[in-house]
């Protein structure tokens, strides 16, 4: 008896816990965290069956589980500081994704648009509310300006659909800084003015603290990212922890400069943009974390904010909540077709644009609460304010999604005459192989400048000699080559390994580029061997020499993210080749991935050629020439430390022999590279050729090229002939001095 009732006293102790532990509003973190993730796993699934973007399925569920509606949760402080990791999180990523060169060629309509969004939705706004709403001037002035701030919550749609680099986006990303830090000002000083506390000094302390904040962020950060990426380069997981601290001490120093945190974080993006290209694996890992994690959490609590029950507290409040809301998306939608007027874009820009700016959130909340808290605004403001960033937040995801699927849509890229017989997607790539460490870096450039359309993956090849340990050579070069594998999943790529038996290297890659029809081959830069290798078998003239497709020996001496420039040296008719379209999209796709210039040296004719096929391929890198009176004077003209620095990385402009470019010191072009550039990153890049210019594959060492005795081969012949016997004399005369000495 004693021990039934000792069960039952058990069992409602451990009911009474379990009740504490439901108790609304939930305080456990675990069973918080659980219910978010939940919500941020399930929202998105279920809605989209209706065709309800997931952003919208976010906030709609904040708004469900939110204190004003289920009471599930409040806004704790843990709910507070992943909310703020997802705004400063959002701004971050648009200023990383931001086409830096085309936001500096059409910075100028980024600044119209910012002029626009902030002035027409005040000078829309203010008389509404002084006439019509009838507030006195400070309130009608300080409402009016939230109307011209905006979030961007529906930037992780375009993230999404791949049309972040859109000009549209930029200048709307530009503007969305400018029009929030203009706001902020106008709010800092009607609350010094309200409070008469506005001394003449406030404009030129905060005008002293931005320009320190703007040196720190893109003066210092850079220069300690640079740093610490070269010499950490293999601490991966160091990368993504040192580039969330530098956003969140952005943030801080926008704080204590006078301004929004949103503001430092996007400036960190902005210094950090050409150090992390969009397709590297650290720039994977940032979207990933927070697509996944850090952006859910800020849209469902943007959710919370709202309070469905003041639509029931009188017609003033529907009348407050409805002309807030009508008027918050009117005077957004026209600064849209202004814009879309003045700089002449598509109708579905001026979608994109309205959909971006017309999402009302963080900053809007921000100024009034903050002028609700200083009695400038009554609570009718307030509350049809949280109505307002509901309905703006929903149209804005819908209006968003549908201009970008038409952009995408309407946006297939022509493909060049020259490669018309063969379409983009459906291009390969080849990576032959020796040793796994060493090909990291081919690996990262064949996946920046891998078409984003092909389905097929990257190909790893490596070649074993066709001998007794074939069998286990095959075996043991899969699993040195695993580590590729696992590199290449850091970048959500997928590689397609091959280990292959051949009686040469050259013969295997040249068989398996014909069998896996590839269009682009990538080498890693060959060791040079002594006198009669080099004159029997040429390295880099046999693996070039056993295929016609476009190849790429590389060098890299240094992480591709921090170079500087492309330095391009084109001969004179490598317009005239056939995979001069194809060279040069892949060089400017190369430059948009590491955001940096192009120079190129070239005569008119290429410079011509080149322009053209930018503008075919609707690239937008920047892009420099610099004449040359010889192209024999290649190597005067990049010796000179003006030409090619430490940082740049040279691309020369090769052919094979019998192409209507080629030179006949094009032989000694792997010499001089590795005499003059031993510490620079450089590329060779051979142009594919037609099709009656392809060598015939054979089990043979030696390239099936007739054998000519012209100057060129002349003077390779004394050339390596020279170097041989002035190597050799030296032992012969040490042996004749020492026959003398013990003859003495």
């Amino acid at each position: 008896m004693i021990t039934s009732s000792l069960h039952f006293k058990h069992m409602g102790t451990y009911y009474e816990q379990l009740l504490r532990e439901f108790h609304l509003p939930l305080t456990n973190p675990v069973l918080v965290f659980s219910l978010v993730l939940f919500i941020m796993l399930l929202s998105p699934i279920l809605l989209k069956r209706i065709n309800i973007p997931g952003t919208v399925g976010l906030i709609l569920s904040g708004v469900v589980i939110g204190p004003h509606s289920l009471n599930l949760l409040e806004k704790s402080s843990a709910v507070e500081l992943f909310s703020t990791i997802g705004l400063l999180y959002i701004m971050f990523i648009a200023g990383l994704e931001l086409d830096v060169n085309e936001f500096r060629k059409h910075r100028h309509k980024s600044i119209l648009f910012g002029l626009l969004t902030f002035t027409l939705p005040i000078s829309i706004g203010y008389p509404v509310c002084r006439y019509l709403l009838n507030y006195d001037v400070s309130a009608s002035f300080l409402t009016a300006s939230m109307f011209a701030t905006h979030t961007l919550v529906a930037y992780p749609i375009v993230s999404r659909m791949g049309v972040s680099k859109n000009q549209a986006v930029a200048i709307t990303v530009g503007g969305t800084i400018l029009t929030d830090t203009a706001v902020l000002v106008i709010l800092a000083v009607i609350l010094g003015y309200s409070q008469g506390s506005v001394q003449q000094d406030i404009l030129i302390r905060l005008g002293v603290s931005i320009a320190v904040f703007i040196a720190v962020i893109f003066l210092l950060i850079p220069a300690v990212a640079r740093w610490f990426f070269s010499n950490l380069e293999n601490e991966k997981h160091s990368h993504y922890i040192f580039v969330l601290a530098a956003v969140f001490f952005a943030a801080f120093l926008a704080k204590l400069a006078g301004i929004e945190p949103i503001v430092g974080a996007f400036a960190a993006g902005l210094a950090l943009n050409p150090l992390i290209p969009n397709s590297s694996a650290l720039m994977n890992r940032i979207e990933f974390i927070g697509n996944a994690l850090f952006i859910p959490f800020f849209l469902i609590s943007v959710g919370m904010l709202v309070d469905v029950r003041v639509l029931v507290n009188g017609s003033m409040a529907i009348m407050i909540a409805a002309t807030l809301t009508i008027v918050a998306l009117l005077g957004k939608w026209v600064a849209a077709f202004f814009t879309q007027q003045l700089c002449r874009y598509s109708s579905d820009q001026r979608q994109l644009i309205f959909g971006l700016s017309s999402s009302h959130a963080a900053a809007t909340i921000a100024v009034i609460l903050v002028g609700y808290q200083a009695r400038i605004l009554d609570l009718n403001i307030l509350n049809g304010t949280i109505v307002l960033i509901l309905v703006t937040c929903v149209v804005a995801s819908f209006v968003t999604e549908r201009a970008a699927k038409r952009i995408v849509q309407e946006s297939a890229p022509e493909l060049p005459a020259d490669i018309a017989d063969r379409e983009l997607s459906n291009e390969r790539i080849l990576l032959p192989v020796t040793e796994a460490q060493s090909s990291e870096k081919l690996l990262e450039l064949a996946i920046m400048i891998k078409e984003k359309q092909s389905p097929h993956p990257l190909t790893v090849l490596t070649v074993v000699p066709n001998d007794e340990e074939a069998e286990l050579n095959v075996q043991r070069a899969r699993i040195e080559l695993e580590p590729m594998v696992r590199h290449a999943a850091s970048f959500d790529a997928t590689l397609n390994v091959i280990a292959t038996i051949d009686y040469n290297i050259c013969s295997g890659v040249g068989r398996s580029a014909k069998e896996l029809m590839s269009d682009i081959i990538i080498f890693g830069w060959p060791h040079r061997r002594g006198f009669i290798g080099r004159m029997i078998n040429d390295t880099t003239e046999s693996l070039v020499g056993c295929t016609s497709k476009t190849t790429l020996v590389c060098h890299f001496s240094r992480p591709l993210a921090m170079h500087r420039r492309i330095v391009v040296v084109c001969p004179p008719f490598a317009e005239k080749e056939k995979g001069f379209g194809q060279w040069v999209g892949k060089v400017s796709r190369l430059a948009q991935e590491l955001s940096i210039p192009i120079v190129c040296h070239c005569e008119k004719k290429s410079r011509t050629a080149i322009i053209d096929m930018l503008r075919e391929i609707r690239s937008g890198v920047a892009i420099s020439f610099e004449s040359y009176r010889n192209f024999r004077e290649w190597n005067a003209i990049s010796a000179r430390e003006a030409d090619v620095r430490e940082e740049d990385l040279l691309v020369f402009i090769v052919s094979r022999p019998e192409s209507v470019s080629y030179k006949g010191f094009f032989e000694q072009i792997p010499d001089r590279l590795e005499a003059q550039f031993n510490n620079i990153s450089k590329i060779m890049l051979y142009p594919a050729q037609f099709e009656s210019r392809e060598q015939a594959e054979g089990y043979v060492d030696i390239v099936a090229i007739p054998f000519s005795f012209s100057k060129s081969a002349v003077q390779k012949i004394g050339r390596e002939l020279g170097g041989f016997l002035k190597k050799s004399s030296l032992p012969l005369k040490r042996q004749i001095k020492k026959s003398r000495r013990s003859g003495s």
